[in-house]
């Protein structure tokens, strides 16, 4: 698997007002849980693939995935792997309960209702932590960074994949006229690197652009 090294970001290094809040996530995934795969598995399946598929290549045994949605990723963890997935959306986590009991998952310990960004997990606890078109749902993207950084041992991995404006063009014009729609949408058309990253964060980051059309970007981090 080859990655690019990552560029610091440009523009205001400071987090945006997020504008959602944890109901607001709540609400709007309680509206998508019954037609996320529909809506959204299929454009989704490269940066899922490519995120489970580096998780798998990688040391390590405890995975956190955070913001497991309805369970999508579950079936493709290597069998070394175990598992541990947790969601702000009951629906949604009800969805992946569900899929892991159909085809009998094995990789799977558990599933829990839980705040990515205020977890009860040890410090440490994880090898590797991976959340997938997550961090432009949360209310406080930094948040998020901060918790996976507290639960990964040191020498174990962080990775994302999602969703990061584009600074030029016609989808910075689209990304820019949707995000007064954040709250309903439940997420952030216009999501910045800098809201997740802090400055000099990326620095020692591998960053890889993910079909369709690099829309998607799969961001390693080591612990």
């Amino acid at each position: 698997m080859t990655y690019q090294s990552a560029s610091p970001p440009r523009g205001d290094l400071a987090a945006p007002r997020s504008g959602l809040d944890a109901n607001d996530v709540r609400v709007a995934y309680r509206r998508w849980a019954g037609i996320y795969d529909t809506a959204f598995g299929g454009v989704s399946a490269w940066g899922r693939r490519a995120a489970v598929d580096a998780v798998n290549a990688l040391p390590g045994r405890r995975v956190l995935e955070a913001g497991v949605g309805t369970g999508l990723a579950l079936p493709r963890y290597a069998a070394s792997k175990r598992v541990v997935g947790i969601d702000l959306s009951a629906e949604m986590l009800k969805r992946a309960r569900a899929r892991v009991a159909e085809q009998r998952i094995a990789t799977v310990e558990t599933l829990r209702e839980m705040d990515a960004e205020a977890t009860d997990f040890a410090d440490g606890e994880f090898d590797i932590a991976v959340a997938m078109f997550v961090a432009s749902v949360v209310p406080h993207p930094r948040r998020l960074m901060e918790e996976m950084r507290r639960v990964v041992r040191p020498g174990g991995h962080i990775l994302f994949v999602n969703h990061f404006a584009a600074e030029r063009g016609l989808r910075w014009w689209a990304e820019r006229t949707l995000a007064p729609a954040s709250r309903a949408l439940g997420w952030h058309p216009d999501f910045k690197f800098e809201a997740l990253f802090a400055p000099g964060e990326l620095a020692g980051a591998q960053l890889r652009p993910m079909p369709p059309f690099g829309l998607f970007t799969l961001v390693h981090l080591a612990r």
